[in-house]
């Protein structure tokens, strides 16, 4: 059952970078540059789901997405390390 949960994390993880990776190559390079945060959202997705998984980094990635407006914030804004800071 470990082995199990070991490869789901491993594909869902996959699976979301490469979405990630997919929207910077594709997407990004025809819209307006808009995002206010460095790194960017899509970059601070893949350090998130790298750093913390396909479950607490998609969340922490979610999350940034919604803060990325003009009235939510702006700068550097690192993914937090593994104890949450």
């Amino acid at each position: 059952m470990n082995a199990l949960k070991t490869i789901t994390v491993r594909v869902l993880s996959i699976l979301l970078i490469g979405v990630a990776r997919g929207y910077q190559l594709l997407i990004s390079p025809v819209l307006p540059q808009t995002c206010r945060f460095h790194p960017t959202c899509s970059g601070y997705a893949i350090d998130a789901i790298q750093l913390h998984g396909p479950g607490r980094g998609g969340l922490l990635a979610l999350r940034r997405i919604t803060r990325c407006h003009p009235w939510g914030g702006q700068g550097y804004d690192p993914v937090p390390d593994g104890d949450g800071r």
